[in-house]
């Protein structure tokens, strides 16, 4: 929770970005319910299955069958004798499920991720969090303005997606999803940030994946990636994090070509007491490589961290002198390297997904670490790379302190991204 607070804060770039543009579309032919009741599209302008519809008001429940208690005014206390079937919420820290009335009357389930947006703004007592500033000032009810989810507003949206650097396909599967069973319906930027988020979480879900930990020792893990993307500094954390759970770590400074990177790990090596090899400059990489896999096994490392020259993905001399630093660790052990990171910079934008192209070809990424997300407003370059290529995403980077590198959590990043309440 402590990472995600410091996401949040720190992903203000983009969240501010998808916030004011979903309030944009939303208040661009939207209008405010100011206390009226005013309902989602009937049954008969919007031909969704029952389980879909939602309830805008509580306060317009019909009067209960006389063998049944009065149902609360507020749908978190709504005892579970009202529900007839259980259904499990969409995501975890949704409300529980219940049994809301439908335009007709008719009891059906809440099954859809907007119906805990919508339910929660239905409770005026409601005062903190995100939707306490859009709906609360003062305690006192602030109008909800919805607007109706057509063809243009669907464009509109997919246009911020990509503005997002989210892509071009990825967006446009992305606002169709969110779009899927709802044309016609009224929608609240709330319902929508709700639906956006759960969406990108539904991407990510699956490529959300710690580092994996062999019983072969050493295990080379070999961090590659473009100039200036973060990779000394990530391999500085990562070390210092593994040294702390209790491994033995040794650094490998493969950056033979600049002083500074060398100079940086021997700094993060004192404050994690790891070793860190290095070599005369402008010397042979590759050389230091199986040096250092050699010193590792004499150690009995658990972990050897090769850190490498920064070099553009077109660059064919450099993205070679890669692929002879790989070939060189295989005639010491023909299984290393075991990982192969490949660290991006966020505020590439679409840029990150040329250099995956290109990466993945030559060195074989096995998987993906994300930095500097607090120094764009693009952020949704992270799930078009998701939604692309599916290579796991091991961790995520927000600033330059030790904790500012966490493990990859889905869910909160898609909340951060969209400015969603928890």
């Amino acid at each position: 929770m402590a990472f995600f607070t410091k996401l949040k804060d720190r992903l203000f770039k983009s969240s501010s970005k998808l916030e004011d543009g979903l309030d944009a579309i939303v208040e661009d032919g939207g209008a405010a319910d100011e206390g009226a009741s005013i309902p989602d599209a009937t049954p008969e302008e919007v031909p969704a299955p029952p389980s879909e519809r939602v309830a805008e008001r509580v306060d317009e429940t019909p009067p209960p069958a006389p063998d049944e208690a009065p149902i609360p005014d507020t749908p978190d206390e709504i005892p579970a004798s009202h529900s007839s079937a259980s259904h499990a919420p969409a995501s975890e820290g949704d409300m529980p499920a219940s049994r809301l009335p439908s335009p007709g009357g008719e009891a059906v389930p809440a099954a859809s991720p907007d119906i805990a947006a919508a339910a929660r703004e239905a409770a005026p007592d409601r005062d903190s969090g995100l939707l306490g500033r859009l709906f609360n000032r003062g305690g006192s009810s602030a109008p909800v303005v919805r607007r109706v989810l057509d063809d243009d507003m669907l464009e509109q949206l997919e246009e911020l997606l990509i503005a997002s650097d989210m892509g071009v396909d990825t967006a446009l599967r992305v606002a169709s999803n969110m779009a899927e069973g709802r044309m016609g319906r009224r929608v609240s930027t709330a319902e929508i940030k709700a639906l956006l988020a759960a969406e990108i979480t539904r991407i990510m879900e699956p490529v959300a994946k710690p580092l994996p930990l062999f019983p072969k020792k050493p295990q080379v893990v070999l961090v590659v990636g473009v100039n200036g993307s973060g990779k000394t500094t990530t391999i500085g954390k990562l070390a210092s994090q593994f040294k702390e759970a209790g491994k033995s770590v040794v650094i490998a400074a493969g950056d033979t070509f600049r002083a500074a990177a060398v100079e940086q790990l021997e700094v993060w090596g004192q404050r994690a007491g790891v070793p860190v090899l290095k070599a005369a400059e402008g010397s042979d990489p590759a050389a230091l490589a199986f040096d250092a896999l050699q010193k590792a096994e004499a150690d009995e490392a658990d972990l050897l961290m090769i850190d490498t020259a920064g070099r553009l993905q077109n660059r064919a001399d450099l993205m070679e002198e890669l692929a002879k630093i790989i070939r060189v660790l295989r005639k010491k052990d023909p299984s290393a390297p075991h990982n192969t990171l490949l660290v991006l910079d966020a505020t590439t934008g679409q840029n990150a997904l040329s250099q995956v192209e290109t990466f993945r070809k030559m060195a074989d990424v096995t998987g993906l670490v994300m930095t500097k997300l607090d120094g764009t407003a693009k952020g949704g370059v992270l799930v078009a790379l998701a939604d692309k290529f599916g290579l796991p995403i091991h961790a995520i980077g927000v600033g330059e302190q030790i904790d500012d590198l966490a493990p990859f959590d889905p869910e909160d990043f898609a909340r951060a991204l969209t400015g969603a309440d928890s």
